[in-house]
């Protein structure tokens, strides 16, 4: 045995055995090399064709209108600061950097930030602004040069996310401030810049640490190795995921720069949760924590957001401050350790607050209501795809002061109506829909009192009896007709009673169940008298009256039935601002909108949404209308109005009341905006409100904060205003007891005089006569 053993041995060690073994395992070498040598390359494949496309689907990013600012314009301070903190502008002593300001009581020291516009790009620069007695009275540059106009940039209100919900704003590697790169390697890996996707180093410095502390203290992946998981891989423990990520972060650091790796970490790494919207990448994390670009951060800001990397959930500064504040504070060391910064530096970042945005920036349902609007237009031009993944800018018309100040007067409003009428808090809900008179632009829109909370979108989806804001359009469909009807025109408010087609009569009864009989055209609108209103829209027809609701806007089907006369038609707000909107923009019809402009990733323009105007009603019929409204105002059933604002503010306006009170519409217009009001039950039991007591304050405290604009009609060239005596409708002159001052389509005007008419009367008479002919 002991011979056979030595003879064994002499064989293994003989040189013809050693190079048959070596054969044999350069042999087995070679057919492990090929399945291995195949699963790089498909590996390879795998990076190449995901890290060379488009790395991640960017949502759409929405923005509000910009303020513009120029001497004269009406604004407060309250206003003001509101607008610069939505947009994260810090207050400092001195300005240096961008979105910073500082106030000296009515002046203003701010430099603005660089912006493109859908019109153009705009610089930073530094600018004076001086606000007193509630108007912008000087605006100066740097040279103390006056400048004309300038606009703040445009507020990003919202995004249009992905399936997956993840935000993010993409950075540029060469742009990133400076500390960002030493606080993010300093805390997850150090040895960046000179490993090649997997350390030995790191690996070895973890499994001490850790078994020093008895427990998993410390990682040893390389930031390579968290990008490849987070971007490629899942989060599985297992052997094969492990094994996948060392030999794809390897292709990965022979395939690009360590500056396409670290940009693509900065962009990719999760930061936090706002509801089911994930927070990637620094950029989107700079704005959900601290209200700003990642480029005004400072260092302790910049630590903070390095430190929370390790649990974005665990170390949430919001709801986790004294940890989070730990974590800075040890990154902070570190990165003095490491001779990064100085110790002194480290000691101060150490000792400032947080920081924190108390506000979360851009909340995808921070505005539910007009984004519902704003969806809805948009999908005619764009499919979803596009929208949240090809990092569209869309430039919209929302206002934000006043959007705001609209849901504010909401809940201040409904929650004093609710008292007085006896209900339970939250019993009434409202909405509101204001746009500009002029080109039909959404302002704001508020869907309920609870709008953050994803409800219902009453401005959009409420369909309810309207009641008498129809009146001013049977009286539009009259004065339409100047040969047969003007405002003076005798009409009869007398009971009536009408048999419908059921077999049943309809009674209609004016509000306070009084008959007036003969009064003039422009009363019946102006006290809104049912009686009047109804034998008034069945001379005229029913259907011609539906027939120009349709051409002023409203989409929905109309019965051709008398009981539609006083308003037995149920629209939502957003449609009856529609057809509001025609009649305060002087019989021109624009279709409401939410959108101006849409630009590409690259800032190039894709779609505008130039002003579409159509005129579908004679405009001195609707003068005399509109003239009429303000009768509303001034001493009809919006008589509220004037009361509050005084009779220097000119207003329009129309009041809405259904049966049993269980709706309360104001529908009004100021020389700038047209707002519709509703306020009612989502169970449709009775609100205890009627227009006047409900809607109409509500219209008041929302057009109250916005700056109202007297209403100024601009005369038609055929109207002509004339002196005439209300009761008789005959000519008279100013001189004349009680005479009052009528518009009236030129022809249309009255021709028997009353006996009061000057000595010149006549000869006036005659005079009117030949422009006749």
């Amino acid at each position: 045995k002991t011979q056979n053993k030595k003879q064994a041995k002499s064989k293994k060690n003989s040189p013809g055995f050693l190079l048959r073994w070596f054969k044999r395992l350069l042999a087995t070498m070679i057919v492990l090399s090929i399945p291995l040598s195949l699963y790089f390359l498909y590996l390879d494949i795998q990076i190449v064709e995901k890290f060379d496309g488009k790395k991640w689907a960017i949502p759409a990013r929405v923005y509000a209108q910009p303020m513009d600012l120029f001497v004269g314009k009406k604004l407060d301070h309250k206003q003001f600061l509101a607008e610069l903190n939505r947009l994260g502008y810090q207050k400092v002593r001195t300005p240096k950097l961008s979105g910073t300001y500082a106030r000296n009581g009515s002046k203003y020291h701010l430099i603005t930030r660089t912006f493109q516009f859908s019109d153009g790009h705009e610089s930073s620069r530094w600018l004076s602004l001086v606000i007193s007695a509630g108007k912008v009275v000087s605006i100066k540059d740097h040279s103390n040069r006056s400048v004309d106009l300038f606009r703040l940039e445009a507020p990003l209100i919202a995004s249009i996310y992905p399936n997956q919900q993840e935000d993010r704003i993409l950075l540029d590697y060469d742009h990133l401030p400076e500390g960002l790169v030493a606080a993010l390697l300093v805390t997850e890996d150090r040895d960046f810049f000179s490993h090649h996707g997997v350390s030995p180093k790191s690996i070895s410095r973890a499994l001490l640490a850790n078994i020093k502390a008895g427990k998993t203290v410390q990682g040893g992946s390389t930031l390579t190795q968290q990008l490849v998981k987070n971007y490629f891989l899942s989060n599985e423990r297992t052997l094969l995921r492990k094994i996948n990520e060392a030999f794809m972060s390897l292709i990965l650091e022979w395939r690009y720069s360590k500056a396409e790796i670290l940009e693509a970490y900065i962009n990719e790494i999760y930061l936090g949760q706002d509801g089911k919207r994930s927070i990637h990448g620094f950029g989107m994390a700079s704005y959900f924590y601290f209200g700003r670009p990642v480029n005004e951060l400072k260092l302790p800001e910049i630590a903070l957001l390095a430190g929370i990397i390790k649990g974005p959930s665990w170390y949430g500064p919001r709801k986790h401050p004294d940890r989070a504040k730990k974590r800075r504070n040890l990154v902070l060391s570190l990165m003095a350790q490491q001779d990064l910064i100085a110790p002194a530096l480290a000691k101060k970042a150490q000792q400032a607050a947080l920081g924190i945005h108390k506000q979360k920036q851009y909340q995808s349902n921070r505005y539910p209501a007009f984004m519902q609007l704003l969806r809805q237009q948009l999908q005619r031009d764009y499919n979803a795809e596009d929208l949240q993944s090809e990092g569209l800018k869309i430039f919209t018309t929302l206002r934000p002061w006043i959007q705001d100040h609209a849901e504010r007067s909401i809940k201040k409003r409904l929650a004093s109506l609710d008292k007085s009428r006896g209900f339970k808090q939250g019993t009434l809900q409202a909405a509101i829909v204001v746009s500009s008179r002029d080109s039909g632009e959404i302002q704001a829109m508020v869907g309920g009192r609870n709008h953050l909370s994803g409800e219902f979108n009453r401005a959009l989806y409420a369909v309810r009896p309207i009641g008498s804001l129809i009146k001013p359009v049977v009286y539009l469909t009259a004065l339409s007709q100047p040969d047969k009807y003007s405002l003076i025109t005798p009409i009869l408010d007398k009971a009536i009673t009408l048999k419908q087609r059921d077999g049943s009569f309809w009674r209609p009864k004016n509000y306070d169940k009084k008959e007036y009989g003969t009064i003039p055209l422009h009363e019946g609108l102006s006290y809104s008298h049912n009686l009047s209103t109804v034998r008034l829209g069945l001379k005229l027809k029913v259907k011609k009256i539906t027939a120009l609701m349709h051409k002023m806007g409203v989409k929905r089907a109309l019965a051709d039935y008398p009981s539609t006369l006083l308003g037995a038609v149920a629209l939502p707000p957003i449609e009856v601002a529609q057809f509001y909107q025609t009649i305060a923009s002087g019989g021109y019809y624009s279709p409401l909108s939410t959108v101006r402009t849409v630009l590409d990733a690259d800032n190039r323009p894709l779609t505008r949404y130039p002003l579409s105007v159509d005129q579908v009603v004679d405009e001195s019929a609707v003068y005399l209308l509109n003239w009429n409204l303000q009768e509303v105002v001034d001493k009809g059933t919006g008589k509220s109005l004037k009361a509050r604002f005084g009779k220097n503010i000119k207003l329009a306006g129309k009041t809405g009341t259904t049966d049993e009170l269980r709706d309360s519409w104001f529908a009004g217009f100021d020389d700038n905006l047209v707002t519709v009001a509703w306020i009612g039950r989502d169970d449709n039991k009775p609100a205890k409100l009627t227009g006047a007591s409900g809607a109409l304050k509500l219209w008041g405290d929302v057009m109250g904060g916005t700056g109202l604009q007297s209403l100024q009609l601009v005369q038609p060239e055929d109207i002509v205003n004339t002196w005439v005596m209300p009761k008789t409708g005959e000519l008279a002159d100013e001189h004349c007891q009680g005479a009052v001052l009528i518009p009236f389509i030129k022809s249309s005007q009255p021709i028997v005089q009353s006996s009061c008419m000057s000595a010149n009367g006549a000869q006036d008479l005659m005079d009117l006569v030949s422009d006749w002919f």
